[in-house]
């Protein structure tokens, strides 16, 4: 008798995951694909092409009973992605983002049943099964890539509200009457904390600091990446590590108040970010206890997700076909 195999998918702003995941939660075949493309039937095809090349590479293993999608607003109980600004296949003709069937839409390409949740979610299921949050029943994902995303777990389950969107943290406003966020407010925490706030904050340091001499001015304007800052800290550069010690800073008050709502016993950082941990831990955990109630002063782990990134997401969204 064929093993029964899953499809996990990861969804994210600049590239899109697939892994076919077996019984044991291994990820025994993967593939990746841009998420750049400008029209949705475009990334469908890319996606569904991608989907049945990984059902035939594994076809002698076992068969495909379901996939499981962690998508930017992703809503569980719709299977839909509404108003995700990340993702441009995602806009309308006005340029705005819109509501799109994504399980349909896949399930009519593949014939395979289709379940969606938020990408953080699929993340936080994911480090719940297999990672660092392994056996914890209250703890809170945050993923710091593209955006800010953030997956809130309770008592063993996670948390989706009445409407499938629970757990906005990246949407919380970090700074009052801040920088523009994309989905339409401002000084939302993702336009701090993560690659694209990491990427604004170095542009402003390098316009407000023109005699400040660093790395970073080699590169034009605009053009500035947070892996650029990333190298530019590891060499020993001033101003980038500034850049990281202000993020962490942003995100440590924020994890304080994540902390007052839910009590969880940990948060786990997720994603590409996350690996500049060296530079900006310290700063981030100091600003947490500092804006920390006295009853969770030093009682809140701060792990990091043991998961390779694209393990996480996966596993986590193939959880959901099972």
């Amino acid at each position: 008798m064929a093993k029964e195999l899953v499809i996990g998918i990861d969804v994210g702003g600049q590239s899109t995951k697939l892994g076919v995941v077996n019984a044991e939660g291994e990820i025994i075949a993967q593939t990746v694909i841009s998420s750049l493309q400008d029209e949705l039937i475009d990334y469908i095809n890319e996606l569904t092409k991608s989907i049945k090349g990984l059902i035939a590479e594994t076809a002698e293993v076992g068969k495909v009973k379901g996939i499981g999608i962690g998508a930017p607003n992703g809503n569980y109980y719709k299977g839909t992605v509404e108003y995700a600004p990340n993702l441009r296949w995602s806009y309308d003709n006005d340029g705005k983002p819109t509501v799109i069937e994504l399980a349909a839409l896949v399930k009519s390409f593949t014939g395979l049943p289709v379940t969606i949740t938020n990408d953080a979610n699929a993340a936080a299921m994911g480090e719940m099964a297999y990672g660092v949050a392994r056996g914890m029943k209250n703890f809170i994902m945050i993923t710091l890539g593209t955006g800010v995303g953030s997956g809130i777990v309770i008592n063993g389950e996670v948390v989706y509200g009445h409407d499938g969107f629970a757990g906005e943290l990246g949407h919380t406003i970090a700074i009052r009457d801040g920088r523009q966020c994309n989905c339409g407010l401002k000084g939302c925490l993702e336009t701090y904390c993560s690659a694209m706030g990491v990427k604004r904050t170095a542009e402003k340091l390098l316009s407000n600091n023109p005699d400040r001499q660093s790395p970073l001015r080699a590169i034009e304007m605009g053009k500035i990446s947070s892996k650029d800052v990333y190298e530019a800290a590891s060499q020993g550069d001033e101003l980038a590590i500034e850049v990281f010690k202000t993020t962490g800073q942003i995100l440590g008050r924020s994890l304080a108040d994540f902390v007052k709502f839910s009590a969880p016993e940990a948060i786990v950082l997720f994603g590409g970010l996350a690996r500049a941990k060296k530079f900006f831990h310290e700063e981030m955990v100091a600003a947490m206890e500092e804006n920390q109630l006295q009853i969770w002063k030093g009682r809140i782990k701060i792990l990091y997700s043991s998961l390779k990134d694209s393990d996480a997401a996966i596993l986590g969204a193939s959880a959901l076909a099972w």
